[in-house]
């Protein structure tokens, strides 16, 4: 009996990354959410140490332009503007976009144009600049319609950052709850549907301190997990507490997150 032999080429990453997030545990979050998050994700994301790092790997060489997808309140765009003729600040959130402002204004930042723009919608109109940086935003049921999009505005390079196992909770807060996920697909699938669409993207890791869930008390560490999770039974919420208590709250510095960083030079 001949061992049946697969040709990768005739396997559909994007289709097989499509399902994943669609029955994954970890589902989107809208607009709404966003703008509601946005009123106090700036400060939190100062204490990030991810940024930083991400910044140092961008290679500037040449550059006088770039469009940041997924800009957040501006915690990658504003540094960036202090460094480049214009940046591009893309994002579907009206209060991301209004924190943004507020911090081009704090900063006296004035190269920065906002862009209020989704993934899923229309982008002829999108300016195309020599770097394209999409950092933590790619979480779109269209993998491949959305790496198309970035391809089209690059001139020189594109970065590309993306959570590395799909989870967006610490194993171990799982393990207290007693909660089985479904996770988002991994960073491989879009390695795969780059190299499928003739990219070969180099894959560099950012490991940087997870402060995602870093709380002053028990109250507002349950409201983080739930922002991540979902809706919590009581019985999840007891057991957090409990957890917060006893446990994180001594050690949440101590937690990291793994993040694989994609990147390419334009037409090489």
């Amino acid at each position: 009996m001949g061992i049946e032999k697969t040709n990768l080429s005739e396997i559909d990453f994007s289709k097989h990354y499509k399902r994943q997030m669609e029955n994954s545990t970890f589902q989107g979050k809208s607009a709404a959410d966003w703008d509601e998050k946005s009123k106090n994700y700036l400060e939190s994301m100062r204490e990030s140490d991810y940024i930083k790092r991400l910044i140092e790997a961008i290679d500037l060489t040449g550059a006088e332009t770039l469009l940041d997808i997924g800009c957040g309140p501006g915690t990658l765009s504003v540094p960036m503007a202090k460094k480049l003729k214009r940046v591009f600040a893309l994002d579907y959130s009206h209060g991301m976009l209004a924190s943004l402002a507020e911090e081009c204004r704090a900063q006296g930042v004035k190269n920065v144009i906002p862009l209020n723009r989704s993934w899923e919608e229309e982008w002829s109109d999108i300016p195309q600049a020599d770097i394209v940086i999409a950092s933590r935003s790619l979480e779109v049921k269209e993998i491949k319609e959305a790496l198309e999009k970035v391809v089209s505005k690059a001139k020189q390079k594109v970065y590309l950052t993306f959570n590395v196992g799909g989870s967006f909770v610490d194993e171990e807060i799982l393990e207290h709850i007693q909660r089985k996920v479904i996770p988002r697909p991994d960073y491989i699938y879009l390695v795969n549907t780059l190299h499928q669409m003739g990219i070969y993207a180099k894959v560099d890791f950012i490991r940087s301190a997870n402060n995602k869930f870093k709380s002053n008390d028990s109250e507002s560490f349950i409201k983080k997990v739930k922002w991540s999770l979902g809706e919590l039974t009581p019985f999840e919420e007891e057991a957090l507490k409990s957890y917060f208590n006893n446990v994180y709250h001594k050690k949440q510095d101590q937690s990291f997150t793994e993040w694989a960083l994609l990147s390419w030079n334009v037409n090489q």
